[in-house]
């Protein structure tokens, strides 16, 4: 954000005209839109004015993050020149810590008029994102489809890892809004953004194409005006039925419109956007495009393991069925799930051989699920009783553990329970009777009562 040093208020179209002026010095170029520059451009690189003369740098296309971040720093450096030059100074914030809605200056460029007409419909903070957000942007490019995938999918369930990491924006007109990042809740309601559900799974480009293809345009382009698109969907502009526009069907330069005025925390053009992080001061301006490029590039398999998809050879409660492929944390499934042979990586082969066995895996839960049943006949609702040292005020040293109740169970009614399937509603540290649940089968709870008693110091 720019804003004027001696009124502490946003700088409005006049002086953006003073600022590309200025940069006209260090080789940049202006783009008009009629007589007005709404843009420059310098060796592959962009600066565009948003809708309140927010400025966006768009990077040209570079071989490494050091390359990244050196253009962003030269940039800087120009940017730097011009502010000191006219007395202005620039906030580094995901949003305007100051301004009033009301008193942010707007500029000419006309996608802008019929975008603040039409977004406040599909969400209520849609023009608070227009005029008063910024972000930091990441672009990253992908090999084959099968790459674009697995990037895409980590992208969108790292989206809240993201915004923690890098919010910076919890000032609103001067005060605490009690939000880390309020740019991320004001994106969450703005129309046409937020993180479609299905991100998080694994898209494909047909399934993108067939999701843009379905969403509604947000403007249309005619004659070089700018009119409404909002009651109509892409594929309705490809099949050629928008009359307003004569009929005519979409460009590569309207697909590419289309593409970039969908808002979604990360979305595809011939590249991913990662668009989630708030903008920040220059000291942290590379931390999160090294961050994902770490990621994505240098440890891909590895990060997606955090999301790892693993196919169940049980039924197991709360989480899924036989043959079903879920998705859970790397911890759980390698430490619970797989170590317990509950579960398999999800790899083509152990999905196959799954399917192959499915009938034989089902019967042996069926024999589970029969053998479950009796040991709860037998035990449900009866009480043990335990034997602890303890206190004067029938607190035990130390606790009794899972480990304990099993063997109880073994030696007193011959039943075999493993402790990981015994559950305490609580630690157990004190002289009583207590409550204890036996998962014996994902469809079979059993409960007992363990009562707990003082042991003599002699027994």
């Amino acid at each position: 954000f720019i804003f004027d040093k001696k009124t502490n208020t946003r700088i409005d179209y006049p002086n953006i005209k003073k600022m590309f002026e200025n940069l006209y010095e260090f080789g940049w170029k202006p783009i008009f839109e009629e007589k007005n520059p709404i843009a420059l451009t310098k060796n592959g690189k962009s600066i565009t004015l948003e809708p309140g003369n927010q400025i966006e740098l768009s990077g040209a296309k570079l071989n490494n993050i050091h390359e990244a971040c050196a253009e962003s720093h030269e940039y800087l450096f120009e940017l730097n020149q011009v502010i000191e030059k006219l007395d202005f100074k620039i906030v580094s914030s995901g949003y305007d810590p100051i301004s009033k809605l009301e008193d942010i200056p707007n500029n000419p460029k006309k996608r802008y008029e019929v975008m603040t007409k039409d977004m406040p419909f599909g969400g209520k903070l849609s023009l608070d994102m227009m005029y008063k957000t910024a972000g930091t942007q990441l672009n990253l490019d992908y090999t084959s489809e099968e790459d674009f995938i697995k990037k895409f999918k980590l992208a969108n369930n790292l989206v809240p890892i993201s915004i923690g990491l890098f919010a910076n924006s919890s000032i609103v007109e001067k005060s605490n809004s009690g939000y880390l990042s309020y740019r991320s809740k004001v994106w969450q309601e703005t129309s046409r953004g937020g993180l479609p559900e299905f991100f998080l799974k694994d898209v494909n480009f047909e399934k993108y194409a067939d999701y843009i293809m379905n969403y509604p345009i947000l403007f249309l382009q005619s004659e070089g005006n700018y009119i409404s698109g909002k009651k109509y969907l892409f594929k309705n502009f490809m099949n050629g039925e928008i009359k307003e526009i004569g009929n005519k069907i979409p460009s590569t330069n309207d697909l590419d419109t289309h593409l970039g005025t969908i808002f979604t925390e990360n979305r595809l053009k011939q590249y991913i956007e990662l668009r989630s992080m708030d903008a920040c001061g220059w000291e942290c301006l590379c931390a999160g495009p090294a961050l994902f490029t770490g990621l994505l590039y240098g440890n891909l398999e590895e990060a997606l393991d955090l999301i790892m998809k693993i196919i169940l050879l049980e039924n197991v409660r709360k989480i899924g069925s036989i043959g079903e492929i879920i998705e859970v944390k790397r911890g759980f499934a390698r430490n619970y799930l797989i170590a317990q042979k509950k579960a398999l990586f999800a790899s083509k082969e152990n999905i196959k051989e799954v399917e192959k066995i499915k009938s034989e895996l089902n019967k042996k839960d069926q024999d589970k699920k029969n053998l479950a049943k009796e040991i709860d006949e037998k035990l449900k609702n009866k009480e043990y009783e335990i034997k602890k040292l303890s206190t004067e005020n029938k607190e035990l040293y130390g606790s009794v553990k899972p480990t304990e109740i099993s063997k109880i169970l073994k030696d007193l009614e011959n039943v075999d329970i493993n402790p990981s399937l015994i559950q305490l509603s609580k630690e157990i540290k004190s002289l009583g009777t207590f409550e204890v649940i036996l998962n014996l089968h994902s469809e079979i709870q059993s409960q007992i009562k363990i009562k707990v008693v003082a042991q003599e110091e002699n027994q």
